[in-house]
C-alpha cells in the first residue's frame, strides 16, 4: 500500500511538465551519493528477491516450454516460422506493454498518486486502460489485415522455402491479438507496482508458459485433424497465455480499490503525458528488441536453423536477465519514480547506484557461468527428440556471444526508466539510434565470418555501448552516482566471477571426461557439478574480497530463514 506521507511543498499540479524538478549537477548537496541506509538497500533487495522468486517460476516454465518446442518441432521450418510470427506482436509489445508503457505509466501514475491522491490515480488508471483498449484493438486489427505484407518484410529469406512464408503469415494473424492482452496486463502491472505489489505481476507471465506447455500436449496434436500444422496449436496457446496473464492480476487490482469505469479522454493531462513519453520511451527501451529483429531479418538469410539457434540461445540468456535484471529494474522503477515525485534527489541517486552494483553482483557471475557451461547446459535442456547434437553446438556458440552482453542488457533496463522518471525523454532515444546503427554495422561485418554467432555478438557489443552511453550521460546530467564505488565493486565482482567460472569449468570437464555427455543423467551430473562448484567458489570469494553488495542479500536471506526455521 502507498505510504500515508505528506508530500513536500511544490508548485501547482502539472503532470504534463517536462521535468518534474531541476537536477543541476553543480549542487554539492545532491551530487554525492548518500551512504548508509542499509535498511532501504535491504528493502530493495527484498522486493527484488520477491520478484526474482516469481520470475524464477516463470523462467523454469519457459525452459520447459522451449524443451517442448525443441523436442516436438526441432530447430527448422516450423519453429523458424513461429519465432518470426511471434516477433511481430513482441516488437509492438515494447511500445504498448512492459517496455515503454511501464516506463511512461509508472512515473506518471506515481506522481499523480503522490500529489493528487489515490482517487485521482485510479481515475488515471481507468483512462489509460480504456485508451489502450481502443488504440491497441485498432492496431491489432490492422496487423491481422496486413499480415501477408508484414511477414515478407520481416523474413525475406522465408520465400525461398515452399510453404514457410504462408505458415508464418497464418500464425502472425492468430497471435497478433496477444498484443492487446499483454498491453492491458502491463497497465494492471503498473498500477500494482506503484502500490508496491510485486509478486502477482511478476508471476503473471507464467500463464503464457503454462498455456504453451499445455498447447504442446493438448492443442497441437489435434491441429492436423482440422488441416492445420501442429505448430499452429502453439499460436493458439499464445492467445490463451495472454488472457491468463491479464486475468490473474485482476483480483489483486480490485483488492487495491480499483473499479473499472467506462471513461475515455484523449485530453487528460496524465494521458497526454503518458502518450508523450511512450514514443521516446519505446525507442529508448526497444534498442535490444530492434537489434533482435535485425538479427532475425539477417538470420533468415543464413542457413536454415539459424533463426531457431539464435532464439534458443536468447531464451537461455533471458533466464538470468529475468531473475535478476528485470526484478531489479521493476523495483527500481517504482522507487525512482517515487523519489522523483517527492523530489528526493539524493535518495534517487543512491537507489540508482545500489541497483547497478547489486545487478552486477548477480549478473556477472551468471555471465561467466553461462560461458563456461554453455554446451552442457544447452545439451541438457534442448537436446531431445528432433533437436540434435549439431543444434546443441550451434546454439551453445550463440549463447557464448549473447552472454557477453548479459550484464549490460540488465543494466540498460535499470537506467532507461530513470530518464523518463526525470522527464529526460530525448536522451535515450538518441542513444538508441546510435546503438542500433552500431548493431547493424557490426552485424554486416560479423555475419560473414561468424554466421549466426556474429549476429549475437554484435547485439552484445551494442548493448554494452548502450549502457556506457546511458550511464555517462546521466552522470553528466545529475552529477556523480557513485561511479568510483561502482568501478571498485565491479572489479571485485569480476574477480570473484572469474574464479567461480574456472571452478565450474574444471568440475564440469572432469565429470564429462568420466560420464560423457550422451545421456540425460550424465548431462545433469556435468551441469550440476559445474553450478555447485561455481556457487561454492563465488561465495568464498565474496567473503574473502568483502564484496559489500552481498550484505543486503544475505540480510534478506537471514530474515527469511529466521521466519521459516523451527520456532523455539
Amino acid at each position: 500500500m502507498t505510504e500515508n506521507r505528506e508530500p513536500p511543498p511544490e508548485p501547482p499540479d502539472d503532470v504534463a511538465a517536462e521535468v518534474p524538478f531541476p537536477v543541476p549537477p553543480s549542487q554539492a548537496a545532491v551530487a554525492a551519493v548518500p551512504k548508509g541506509a542499509p535498511g532501504k538497500e535491504t528493502g530493495l533487495a527484498r522486493a527484488a528477491g520477491i520478484v526474482s522468486l516469481a520470475t524464477l517460476l516463470s523462467r523454469v516454465l519457459g525452459l520447459i516450454r522451449e524443451q517442448i518446442f525443441a523436442a516436438f518441432f526441432g530447430a527448422g521450418f516450423a519453429v523458424d516460422a513461429f519465432q518470426v510470427a511471434f516477433r511481430i506482436p513482441n516488437l509492438l509489445r515494447d511500445l504498448f506493454a512492459e517496455g515503454a508503457m511501464s516506463a511512461a505509466f509508472v512515473p506518471t501514475l506515481t506522481q499523480v498518486q503522490e500529489r493528487q491522491g489515490p482517487e485521482a490515480a485510479m481515475r488515471l488508471a481507468n483512462l489509460v486502460i480504456n485508451f489502450l483498449l481502443v488504440t491497441v484493438s485498432v492496431i491489432c486489427l490492422l496487423g491481422i489485415l496486413f499480415a501477408d505484407r508484414l511477414v515478407p518484410w520481416m523474413a525475406p529469406g522465408f520465400g525461398q522455402v515452399p510453404g514457410k512464408l504462408e505458415l508464418t503469415t497464418q500464425m502472425t494473424g492468430i497471435m497478433t491479438p496477444f498484443l492487446l492482452l499483454v498491453a492491458l496486463a502491463a497497465a494492471v502491472m503498473g498500477v500494482l507496482n506503484t502500490r508496491r505489489v510485486f509478486f502477482i505481476p511478476a508471476i503473471a507471465p507464467t500463464m503464457l508458459n503454462l498455456a504453451l506447455i499445455a498447447s504442446g500436449f493438448v492443442i497441437a496434436p489435434f491441429c492436423p485433424r482440422f488441416g492445420l500444422q501442429p505448430i499452429v496449436g502453439m499460436a493458439f496457446g499464445v492467445i490463451l497465455g495472454g488472457l491468463g496473464q491479464l486475468l490473474i492480476q485482476v483480483p489483486a487490482l480490485y483488492a487495491q480499490g480499483f473499479r473499472w469505469r467506462a471513461i475515455l479522454s484523449f485530453r487528460d493531462p496524465g494521458v497526454l503525458r503518458i502518450v508523450g513519453l511512450m514514443a521516446p520511451a519505446a525507442i529508448g527501451l526497444a534498442a535490444t528488441q530492434v537489434n533482435i529483429f535485425v538479427n532475425t531479418f539477417l538470420a533468415s538469410l543464413l542457413p536454415q536453423g539459424s533463426v531457431s539457434w539464435l532464439n534458443y540461445a536468447y531464451r537461455l540468456m533471458q533466464l538470468p536477465i529475468g531473475l535478476f535484471g528485470v526484478a531489479i529494474a521493476t523495483v527500481t522503477l517504482a522507487e525512482v519514480s517515487r523519489h522523483a515525485a517527492r523530489r528526493e534527489m539524493p535518495e534517487l541517486k543512491r537507489t540508482i547506484s545500489f541497483s547497478l552494483r547489486f545487478g552486477l553482483f548477480l549478473t556477472l557471475p551468471a555471465t561467466l557461468l553461462m560461458i563456461a557451461l554453455a554446451h552442457p547446459i544447452v545439451a541438457l535442456l534442448y537436446q531431445h527428440g528432433r533437436f540434435g547434437s549439431r543444434d546443441s553446438w550451434e546454439t551453445a556458440q550463440a549463447l557464448w556471444a549473447y552472454a557477453v552482453g548479459l550484464s549490460a542488457f540488465s543494466a540498460v533496463r535499470v537506467l532507461v526508466p530513470v530518464y523518463y522518471s526525470l522527464g529526460m525523454t530525448r536522451i535515450p532515444v538518441t542513444i538508441s539510434f546510435v546503438t542500433i546503427a552500431l548493431n547493424v554495422a557490426l552485424n554486416l561485418i560479423l555475419m560473414g565470418p561468424l554466421q549466426h554467432r556474429g549476429l549475437a555478438l554484435a547485439t552484445s557489443i551494442a548493448s554494452v555501448a548502450n549502457f556506457v552511453l546511458l550511464f555517462e550521460v546521466l552522470r553528466r546530467k545529475i552529477g556523480p552516482m557513485g561511479g568510483r564505488l561502482l568501478a571498485r565493486s565491479a572489479g571485485k565482482i569480476l574477480l570473484a566471477s572469474v574464479l567461480a567460472a574456472m571452478a565450474a569449468y574444471a568440475a564440469a570437464t572432469g565429470v564429462e571426461r568420466v560420464l560423457g555427455l550422451t545421456s540425460v543423467v550424465a548431462r545433469i551430473a556435468v551441469v550440476g557439478s559445474g553450478i555447485a562448484s561455481a556457487i561454492a567458489m563465488y561465495l568464498a570469494a565474496v567473503v574473502a574480497l568483502r564484496i559489500q553488495e552481498s550484505v543486503p542479500l544475505f540480510s534478506f536471506m537471514a530474515r527469511v530463514l529466521a521466519r521459516t526455521g523451527p520456532k523455539a
